[in-house]
């Protein structure tokens, strides 16, 4: 038998649940998009790449420098023994002068000598031939006490919720300018990090840039590696490439 009532009954009860699912799948939506918003970027935060922060002091090369030397001394000249000439014409033989008494020959006495040293003023250029040669020196290893690099503090140990941070020098001690280098620095991160620098400026012969590096994200524990590689692309020529590369270790604090 049919029942008009009872299907009707049913597809308002259907239409009813359709409704419910829906506004129940919506809310759903809306609290996983809250969620995401507010606490998915703090984990990927969490694991995300390190921030380096590096700041650079540029040192010219010193300016050569030739000594000159003056020397004077003064002599003090001695006294010949005198004579007498006579000049203009005379028929009469002169008289015979009377006899010059004789003086004791005098000795030259030598004065007193002065030397001194005067810096030539002005730079001079040394010719430039052959390659250059960049050689990396670490200084120090320690921490940033605050987000500037004006605030390092040389360490052995990093503290808990501080910077580790490294102090090096990259110098030219080749015979020619370098041209535009890079370096990069492996750093104790918590995920594997190797940060590779932007352009550096051309260095003459002698000439050298202090750098300051720091970064968070650090992987704590005793014995962290830092290394820096000067010319790690191989951009430039070299005389030596040796001395490219230097390490050091920190001892990291943090659970």
């Amino acid at each position: 038998m049919y029942f008009p009532e009872n299907s009707r009954t049913r597809r308002t009860a259907t239409h009813s649940l359709a409704a419910v699912g829906f506004i129940t799948l919506l809310t759903l939506g809306i609290w996983l998009a809250v969620y995401s918003t507010r606490f998915v970027p703090s984990v990927v935060n969490g694991v995300g790449a390190a921030a380096v922060s590096l700041s650079s002091v540029f040192t010219n090369a010193p300016a050569p420098s030739l000594p000159a030397i003056s020397t004077a001394s003064t002599t003090i000249p001695f006294e010949e023994a005198g004579s007498t000439l006579s000049t203009g014409a005379s028929s009469t033989p002169a008289a015979a002068p009377a006899e010059a008494p004789i003086r004791p020959a005098v000795a030259p006495t030598a004065g007193k000598q002065t030397t001194g040293t005067y810096p030539i003023s002005g730079t001079t250029t040394p010719a430039l031939s052959g390659l250059p040669d960049l050689a990396v020196i670490i200084n120090a290893v320690g921490y940033l006490a605050t987000s500037s690099a004006d605030s390092f503090i040389a360490s052995s140990t990093v503290p808990v919720g501080n910077r580790p941070a490294v102090r090096f020098t990259i110098k030219n001690i080749g015979t020619n300018v370098t041209g535009t280098w890079y370096f990069s620095a492996t750093i104790p991160t918590q995920t594997s990090y190797l940060y590779q620098s932007l352009p550096q400026q051309s260095l003459n012969p002698g000439d050298s840039i202090d750098y300051t590096l720091g970064f968070d994200q650090a992987n704590r524990g005793a014995a962290k590696v830092v290394t820096i590689i000067a010319n790690y692309n191989h951009a430039i020529a070299e005389s030596n490439t040796d001395n490219d590369t230097a390490s050091t270790s920190v001892t990291i604090l943090g659970s």
